[in-house]
């Protein structure tokens, strides 16, 4: 009897943290639709909330310019943000986790370097992997350079004897290698191409278009049911490599899968708003907090929360300074840094205890 009643006590106990974590979900989901409205009214022009509402529900309401302001323009970026956000938090949550190490990002393996490279090498030599693609040469040079450094490291991956360390290892070299090549790059470069490298290093929303909208809403639709189909054999691994294997899990082919998946997230975000930092560390681990190392819910908060911080960040940029809009890079630098050295201390301090 008294067994029937603890176990009737520790299901009642699950069913509420599921419906806890439920909860969460419903309330970041509706923060974020909120920051999606905000992010909608602010921008170039001053325009009445009412107008835009009103081309909100009817394009051709207040004339095509006005149209072209808010569904080409506004609501482009605004989108851009959320799906290019929950893109990379979602990469950082899965790169956190194949190497089990919460202080990895999408950009852990040296993608934003290679990617940096690659655009340079477009703006400067005009040179493209791909020939006569027209104005998606930077694009396109960015996703394919990322794209193979992450090909590289799966490489690498698959040689006897290579763990999550020396993965670590591998992209430390990249890394510093690209960006001696982009350096050079920048030394060769004029003061119009220099710019033009630096301001997409910087990062910046304003490339969105719906065409790149598609194709980010498409992988995502891809990633987060292919992660979620995978969550028990991906919370075991957190729990360590030898205690995953114990489990019967391929630890190798896991990380294998989950690597050619960060790989195409993090080149396509990378490709489409330049090499934006933090927001894959920043999502991921405010998620952990919340709900822990369970992947069912692990990674569909971080994809939220890495949306969030995006949309908000988004927001930020056009509001510092009336009629400017700063680099989305800066903004995601600022507000990440101090949540890196917290996760830097708290993972010091639990090694301690």
């Amino acid at each position: 009897m008294v067994i029937a009643i603890e176990s009737d006590h520790m299901q009642a106990r699950y069913r509420g943290r599921i419906a806890r974590r439920f909860g969460t979900l419903g309330v970041v989901f509706a923060l974020l639709v909120i920051s999606f409205f905000i992010d909608i009214t602010n921008g170039p022009g001053d325009f009445p909330v009412s107008v835009i509402w009103d081309v909100l529900w009817d394009k051709a309401s207040h004339g095509v310019q006005m149209e072209v302001v808010i569904w080409d323009y506004r609501i482009a970026v605004a989108v851009t943000a959320i799906v290019v956000g929950a893109i990379l938090s979602v990469a950082g949550a899965q790169m956190q986790t194949i190497l089990n190490n919460p202080l990895a990002e999408p950009f852990t393996l040296g993608v934003s370097s290679a990617a940096s490279f690659g655009a340079s090498l477009a703006i400067v030599l005009g040179w493209s992997i791909i020939p006569n693609v027209g104005h998606l040469i930077v694009t396109l040079n960015a996703f394919l350079f990322a794209l193979g450094t992450c090909a590289f490291i799966l490489f690498a991956t698959r040689l006897k004897g290579v763990g999550a360390e020396t993965m670590i290892l591998f992209g430390i070299a990249i890394f510093f290698t690209f960006n001696a090549a982009l350096a050079m790059m920048q030394y060769i470069a004029s003061e119009d191409q220099l710019a033009r490298i630096i301001f997409w290093m910087m990062g910046s929303l304003s490339r969105a278009s719906w065409d790149k909208i598609s194709i980010a809403v498409l992988l995502l639709a891809v990633a987060v049911p292919f992660s979620l189909f995978r969550t028990w054999q991906l919370t075991a691994l957190r729990m360590g490599e030898e205690s995953a294997i114990s489990l019967g899990i391929d630890v190798s082919r896991l990380r294998i899968e989950m690597l050619i998946l960060i790989s195409f997230l993090a080149a396509t975000a990378v490709a489409f708003v330049g090499a934006v930092g933090f927001i894959g560390l920043v999502g991921p681990h405010i998620a952990r907090m919340i709900v822990g190392e369970d992947q069912r819910f692990f990674i569909p908060l971080s994809a939220l929360v890495g949306a969030l911080a995006m949309s908000v960040t988004s927001i930020v940029s056009k509001s510092i300074t009336p009629g400017v809009i700063y680099p989305i890079g800066i903004i995601t630098a600022l507000i990440g840094v101090p949540i890196f050295v917290s996760v830097i201390l708290s993972t010091r301090k639990d090694r301690l205890s």
